[in-house]
């Protein structure tokens, strides 16, 4: 009976900590982060002050769980596309794939994240951007063996260290998503993701 109580109890914590991040993006989304305090997310959420609080002992600490909650949750789905039985190439456009669904249904944490660390104007500790940047290495890096794989198969042409044509097709994938950002009727990420692949391959792929 008490680990029933004691489920319940910590389901429910786990429902309230999550509408205060979700409640927190909204508004610093809508404000920018130094535009909005930890009253207004409680008033917004419907929750006294104190229980923000007993979360995140700060505005800095709650944003901070928000990026680092996001960025996991992205780096999982990224991996998902790469850890596939599928053929090399297919395993490449299945990233591409993946990485457009993860930006485009966090367009509005992946804006504020990238407005407010322009400049330094948010401080975020320096663990969580270890963690960040190692996840992503490590992501660069399975992304690269992908590469080295199909260059042993002789998909394509060693043209390049692997690990560089990885960071080649992250930056390429990059620079779509960010004017789909900026833009999303004129760049639509999605109806180019054919191209995107097509033009990274072109000059790699063994006729």
């Amino acid at each position: 009976m008490c680990s029933a109580r004691c489920t319940f109890r910590e389901s429910k914590r786990l429902a309230h900590r999550g509408e205060i991040i979700k409640t927190a993006l909204e508004l610093f989304s809508q404000k920018g982060f130094h535009n909005v305090s930890m009253q207004e997310i409680a008033q917004k959420a419907e929750f006294a002050v104190g229980t923000l609080y007993n979360f995140f002992k700060d505005k800095e600490s709650l944003y901070q769980a928000l990026v680092s909650e996001q960025a996991e949750k992205f780096h999982i789905e990224l991996n998902r596309a790469l850890d596939s039985d599928e053929d090399e190439l297919v395993k490449i456009k299945s990233y591409i794939k993946a990485k457009e669904k993860v930006f485009s249904e966090n367009a509005a944490l992946i804006r504020l994240y990238f407005t407010e660390t322009q400049g330094a104007k948010v401080n975020v500790k320096a663990g969580l951007d270890c963690e960040m940047k190692g996840n992503y290495e490590h992501f660069l890096h399975k992304l690269a063996a992908v590469f080295e794989n199909a260059i042993a198969k002789n998909k394509i042409k060693g043209l390049l260290d692997p690990y560089y044509m990885a960071v080649a097709l992250d930056s390429l994938t990059n620079a779509f998503l960010f004017l789909w950002l900026e833009n999303p009727e004129q760049h639509p990420f999605s109806k180019n993701i054919e191209a995107v692949f097509n033009l990274f391959l072109e000059r790699i792929k063994v006729s």
